[in-house]
């Protein structure tokens, strides 16, 4: 039977790769996209987590649940040597963080304060490419201040300026002092760039009375597949009960509903391309049994069993799918290897910008996984199954007498 299937391919060429080329499209087009949603995902949420928030972000017990100036990492340098240790991470840095009033002249406006290591972020997050005007901090504190850009517009303040900060210490006294003006940052997210502001982490701490204390320990893992056993790692390797390791999944809710929520609409297209793949087999193999009817009847007045016929026709539709999913895997291993490489920019294809989870989406990009191969491999063999189904039962229910009668 497997024989005959082969060889019956090659019988009706015009035919076999009408359905061969069916099957092949749909092969490369699931792949090719979830090549590009998965490469996508992976690229936004790096992106994200590690020019942001971090993949993995380490706060005193329940600081997250409800922040507090007080609720802090005393010896937070003792976590960074714990996470020195680890060979997947691949930086960390230590955060403070409060909220405030800034005035620039008589202009007013409340801020959130971030005080930051300037070395230690800059390895971390690349902080100083955010920097679109003016220079980045200097090594030690020296009463210097960085606004968000939408900040500085709403402050009318200019490089050089006097930033005067007031806010509330850990020990209840009123905190303020004067800073200068010495930088502009622009994250990307137009929120977060008109409310806040950056310090040294010492002059952080030291007008907050936090004395070496720091609220936050963000870390970046080599890569994104690393981040869950890293986490694991570290919340094995530190005390429970005075600090909480939690990966950006867990400190980053809405980005992470808002990222699933834009997969899950790519299932749904996915499933459609499926289903289209589906009917074009179907509708190609059931011709296929209308016009070799004769030849059906012919086989079976020669003696062969119903059961065989159904095996034959079964056999050649999945030996056409299994050559379309051996040369759909290497055209679509090509595409994606070359996406992944050389990621084409958006622009040239629409002209408005458009986000994907929240983050802007820039670029087309994709990445090379068993996911992509795998499931559009299994869903090829598995439609191409069942929909051989029906034309081979009616192969197989083919009535000898008038099936080669002959008008």
């Amino acid at each position: 039977m497997f024989k005959m299937a082969f060889r019956n391919i090659f019988r009706q060429k015009r035919r076999s790769l009408l359905t061969a080329l069916t099957m092949l499209g749909g092969y490369v087009l699931a792949a090719v996209a979830i090549g590009f949603i998965d490469g996508t995902f992976n690229s936004i949420v790096d992106t994200f987590t590690r020019s942001r928030l971090g993949h993995i972000q380490i706060h005193s017990r329940g600081y997250l649940s409800r922040p507090s100036l007080n609720k802090v990492i005393r010896d937070y340098r003792a976590v960074g040597r714990v996470i020195d240790q680890e060979p997947e991470a691949e930086a960390w840095a230590p955060r403070v963080y409060s909220a405030g009033l800034a005035s620039v002249g008589d202009r007013t406006d409340a801020a959130r304060i971030i005080g930051l290591d300037p070395e230690r972020e800059t390895g971390a997050t690349h902080f100083e490419k955010k920097i679109t005007r003016g220079r980045p901090f200097s090594s030690a504190a020296s009463k210097e201040i960085i606004l968000g850009a939408g900040l500085a517009r709403s402050l009318k303040a200019a490089l050089g300026d006097e930033v005067v900060l007031v806010s509330q210490a850990a020990d209840g006294s009123l905190a303020n002092d004067v800073y200068r003006l010495v930088g502009l940052a622009e994250t990307g997210e137009l929120a977060s760039d008109g409310t806040t502001m950056y310090l040294h982490i010492d002059d952080a701490r030291e007008l907050l009375v936090l004395d070496d204390a720091v609220h936050e320990v963000l870390v970046i893992a080599r890569s994104l597949k690393k981040v869950p056993a890293l986490n694991a790692s570290l919340r094995g390797r530190l005390d429970p009960d005075a600090v909480d390791v939690l990966p950006w999944q867990e400190f980053a809710k809405s980005f992470y509903n808002a990222m699933q929520a834009d997969q899950e609409g790519h299932q749904v297209m996915l499933l459609i391309l499926f289903v289209i793949v589906a009917i074009g087999v179907l509708n190609t193999a059931l011709m296929s049994v209308l016009e070799r009817r004769r030849e059906y009847g012919v086989l079976k007045a020669l003696g062969t069993r119903p059961k065989q016929v159904f095996r034959l026709i079964v056999l050649e539709i999945l030996i056409l799918a299994s050559m379309s999913v051996i040369l759909g895997a290497g055209i679509s291993l090509s595409i994606n290897s070359y996406v992944s490489r050389h990621q084409i920019p958006i622009s040239g294809f629409i002209s408005k910008p458009i986000t994907f989870g929240g983050m802007p989406y820039t670029s087309f990009t994709s990445e090379v996984n068993a996911r992509s191969f795998v499931i559009p491999a299994l869903t090829v063999l598995v439609s191409a199954f069942l929909v051989s189904l029906m034309p081979a039962l009616r192969a197989a229910r083919t009535d000898p007498a008038r099936a080669i009668r002959i008008f």
